[in-house]
């Protein structure tokens, strides 16, 4: 391809990317790779000079644009190779026409910008957001120490106990440590909030929203795969990615349990009031994570953030009901927005009586609200709060 096939290639990605966005459609690594099944004529180069380009764009637009050519022309404002490869010629984009203007920069659309700002993430700490995120792995206690560890590279030593850290792109998959259940590809800041639990062997944990099962695996591995930890979800597909994972890591003592979304406690009601602690890791608008899904911040709008909000409320009920007397919910979101995180945890102290928020001793992050946040400029982390909460009765 020549650099303005690349180009041309880019504009039409992101013209599906922003499709997808509208219509909460594939994420883009998903349309991107699909395009390259499409076109097997492109090669490794290709592939990677116009992914590379497609993010780019995505970081370098805030609000929403117009169309794919009004994002790349954005990032030409900051890429002086790009504007002359508009050049009409053959497989490349059309001279930038007369009145045609770049998409608007900045962190996110308007409102979202304001809501962030409105918890004191604004400036280099929400540029910071849209950085990209390095490869972080956590050495599986039930089978490995990162202090004896043999791996093909060596990585970083970070503030969680067996966190490493390595460049973007490096291939962990291929590595035996990898295939044989030693290490797990998992965020720094989602360890250190694992941390916050302090899970002890021979408890019983209920993960509430487990998803695929990285947080429930690293809990196993604290608990020295002795006790119950039992995985819920309501998503089957993610739910049944966790049975190999756990086999994998020798975390035998893990149970999974399907739940129908509005009617989770029809399903726990044999668990009411015997759960040592819960954690709920709740689905939430996911704006700590933009280094890892930039396009995510033009997937959110008000109403959609209401949602979340309303979800996160009714999963912290149903979590108070789970836990026995003088257990405890560890709150946690990958958001940074108050209403899904400090606003959460204000709202369940106020309308349930009999429990109380403690700041968790986590080795990064600040307290904020009555947790502990985590950012990508301040920690080197995808964005959380986490929040303690321990039933007094």
């Amino acid at each position: 391809m020549t650099p303005a096939a690349r180009v041309q290639a880019a504009i039409e990605l992101l013209d599906a990317i922003l499709d997808a966005a509208k219509g909460q459609g594939a994420p883009a690594d998903r349309l991107i790779a699909d395009f390259f099944r499409a076109r097997r004529y492109a090669g490794s180069k290709d592939r990677r000079a116009v992914r590379e380009l497609v993010y780019a764009a995505i970081r370098a637009c805030g609000p929403v644009p117009a169309n794919g050519r009004a994002a790349m022309l954005r990032l030409a404002d900051s890429d002086p190779a790009i504007l002359p490869l508009f050049d009409g010629s053959a497989h490349g984009p059309a001279p930038v026409g007369k009145g045609e203007s770049a998409a608007e920069a900045g962190i996110a659309p308007a409102w979202l910008e304001q809501a962030l700002a409105s918890t004191g993430i604004e400036s280099e700490e929400a540029q910071a957001l849209l950085g990209r995120a390095p490869l972080d792995l956590r050495v599986n206690t039930l089978k490995a120490d990162r202090a004896t560890l043999d791996l093909p590279e060596a990585g970083e030593q970070l503030a969680a106990p067996q966190a490493l850290r390595f460049p973007f792109g490096t291939q962990v998959e291929q590595w035996e440590a990898y295939k044989s259940g030693q290490v797990e590809v998992q965020d720094h800041g989602s360890q250190i909030a694992c941390m916050a639990l302090a899970a002890q062997p021979g408890e019983f944990v209920i993960d509430l929203c487990a998803g695929a099962g990285g947080k429930t695996l690293a809990l196993a591995a604290a608990m020295d795969n002795r006790g119950t930890l039992l995985a819920c979800d309501t998503d089957k597909r993610r739910l049944g990615n966790l049975p190999p994972r756990a086999a994998r890591a020798g975390a035998g003592m893990i149970e999974t349990l399907l739940l129908d979304p509005n009617r989770e406690l029809e399903a726990l009601a044999e668990h009411v009031g015997r759960a040592d602690a819960v954690l709920v890791d709740a689905p939430c608008s996911g704006t700590g994570t933009w280094r890892r899904n930039p396009e995510a911040r033009w997937r959110l709008d008000p109403e959609s953030l209401a949602r979340f909000a309303a979800v996160q409320a009714r999963l912290l009920e149903i979590a108070a009901q789970l836990v026995k007397p003088g257990g405890r919910i560890i709150y946690i979101t990958c958001s940074l927005l108050d209403a899904e995180g400090a606003g959460q945890v204000e709202a369940f102290l106020s309308a349930q009586s009999g429990w109380s928020a403690r700041i968790p001793q986590l080795p990064l992050g600040r307290a904020h609200g009555q947790g502990m946040r985590l950012t990508p400029y301040h920690d080197g982390t995808d964005g959380f709060f986490v929040a303690c909460l321990d039933s007094t009765c």
